[in-house]
């Protein structure tokens, strides 16, 4: 992996970490609830919510490449 690279997939680490800060920064009530509420989901839910989110980024990152 080039130097580039690794900037590269820092940067996008650092902003995952940003983008997962923004909800329980500005609304952590609102927050609260939801984590509240996704412990009641069946695996399964889990399981399709973490699936199309790994699709939707793929999607960004062919769509943007």
């Amino acid at each position: 992996m080039t130097e580039t690279q690794q900037a590269i997939l820092w940067a996008a680490v650092g902003l995952a970490f940003i983008f997962e800060g923004i909800l329980p920064f500005a609304f952590p009530e609102y927050w609260r609830r939801i984590m509240r509420e996704a412990t009641q989901l069946s695996e399964m839910s889990l399981r399709l919510m973490g699936l199309s989110s790994i699709l939707l980024g793929l999607l960004v990152i062919y769509l943007t490449t």
